[in-house]
């Protein structure tokens, strides 16, 4: 970095913010029950799978009458979507639809979602909204590495600075040498991208002699996969600048369903003017009150090409009052999902759990990877984690002991740890591949 002063960012003031942004809880209800009665009927209307599952179900789109009637309709989950592959879920002609993505398809059809010009206008817009709720403002210059293509981060991050005003820089993901170059030379304020991928990015740095600390980031606005708020201190300690979440996911829209505000850091602010989010007990389905945990289910609101209702996200959170945006609630931040659930001889577990843990230990480093094994027909999870740089093999040895302790009391799993050297294991750069099941 040149002799660039870095300076916090800040809230935007009032008469920055989207009308939406401003109205009170009341105002925002009323322009969901509109908007989520336009929706159902557009989705009954146009979308066979709709139509069949609201007929089962007894139910039609002239039974919405309140927000509380939205438990009325069926859930749609990542099935229903593969079953109308490629295009059954499609709510426009063909001719009307400017832009497909897909998921990455790894554990079977990858799901399609499309998008009319409208709707592309409008998720640009909500990444806008997120990038300012993070302190980004007109004229900033963004780094984002998210991966372009088919996967919805890097064009719509893309979509959303440029809407918003900043200058984009368009990395995507990979070649680090070249990222840890174009931030030394480009200056950028901000970054975008995974959090695992800028652990890897910021180790980069310091191998070819470039502080962190002194480079001109000054926030990142990371997303894509859960991570905790031990990583947003480590981040934030190795980077000298704030580290903000940006939910979202393709079935709904992608990146920008929700943002954390810069003043606030408290979680996503889910942006209700265009989603009406439920909390639902994950064994009952049961919807759940603000402030209790269970899994995350959206309804789109103003989609046209893809409507979705009553997704289920299988993103373990909780509702909470809003403070940024008062009228928005905002959710909890995301550490897990129910398919990310390790049982561990009776225990359930995360894996962001046991990185918690490792952050708070010094002489171990933020690299690891989970394998799961079944050696004499007994599961067995092994930590396999890289000493901090800095730490002697004998610091890191007793770390390792105390990493085990710690499982076994905050968790109640009883697990195995193997050291390896800085720099063993592969590094992420794009979503981190945290578990590998060997059984």
């Amino acid at each position: 970095m040149s002799s660039l002063t870095k300076t916090r960012l800040h809230a935007p003031a009032l008469a920055e913010l989207d009308p939406e942004e401003r109205m009170s809880r009341d105002e925002i209800c009323s322009l969901q029950l509109t908007r989520l009665q336009q929706t159902v009927r557009h989705a009954y209307a146009n979308v066979p799978l709709y139509t069949r599952k609201f007929d089962e179900a007894g139910v039609h789109p002239d039974d919405i009458r309140t927000l509380d009637d939205v438990t009325k309709l069926p859930f749609t989950t990542k099935d229903d979507l593969r079953v109308s592959y490629p295009f059954g879920m499609f709510a426009v002609p063909m001719d009307q639809v400017a832009r497909i993505h897909t998921s990455s398809g790894t554990t079977g059809l990858p799901t399609v979602v499309g998008y009319t010009k409208e709707d592309l206008r409008m998720w640009a817009g909500l990444v806008a909204r997120s990038l300012r709720a993070a302190g980004v403002r007109p004229g900033m210059k963004v780094h984002n590495a998210y991966g372009y293509g088919l996967f919805t981060g890097g064009l719509g991050a893309h979509a959303g600075i440029e809407a918003l005003g900043a200058t984009a820089i368009p990395m995507s993901g990979g070649q680090t040498s070249k990222q840890v170059q174009m931030i030394r030379d480009f200056e950028p304020d901000v970054i975008m991208s995974t959090p695992s991928y800028l652990l890897t990015i910021s180790d980069a740095m310091a191998k070819v002699g470039m502080d962190p600390r002194r480079s001109s980031l000054k926030v990142g606005v990371l997303g894509a996969e859960p991570w905790t708020n031990q990583m947003r201190l480590e981040l934030e300690n190795r980077l000298d600048f704030d580290a903000l979440d940006i939910y979202g996911l393709s079935e709904v829209m992608g990146p920008g369903v929700g943002s954390e505000c810069i003043e606030s850091k408290d979680g996503p602010h889910l942006w209700e003017d265009h989603f009406l989010p439920e909390v639902l007990d994950s064994a009952t389905l049961a919807p759940l009150n603000d402030g209790e945990t269970g899994e995350l289910v959206f309804t789109s609101l103003t989609k046209q090409a893809f409507p979705v209702i009553r997704y289920r996200t299988r993103d373990l959170t909780r509702l909470l009052p809003g403070s940024g945006r008062p009228g928005m609630r905002r959710m909890e931040k995301i550490t897990g999902r129910n398919d990310d659930m390790i049982i561990l001889r009776g225990v359930n577990l995360f894996p962001t759990q046991i990185e918690e843990i490792v952050l708070g230990i010094t002489h171990l480093s933020p690299h690891f990877v989970i394998e799961l094994t079944r050696p004499e027909r007994m599961d067995q999870l092994t930590v396999r984690i890289e000493r901090h740089e800095s730490s002697s093999s004998a610091d890191s040895t007793l770390a390792c002991t105390v990493l085990v302790k710690k499982v076994k009391d905050l968790i109640g799993s009883s697990i195995a740890v193997t050291i390896l050297e800085p720099g063993e294991l592969a590094r992420s750069e794009g979503k981190l591949r945290r578990v590998y099941d060997l059984r």
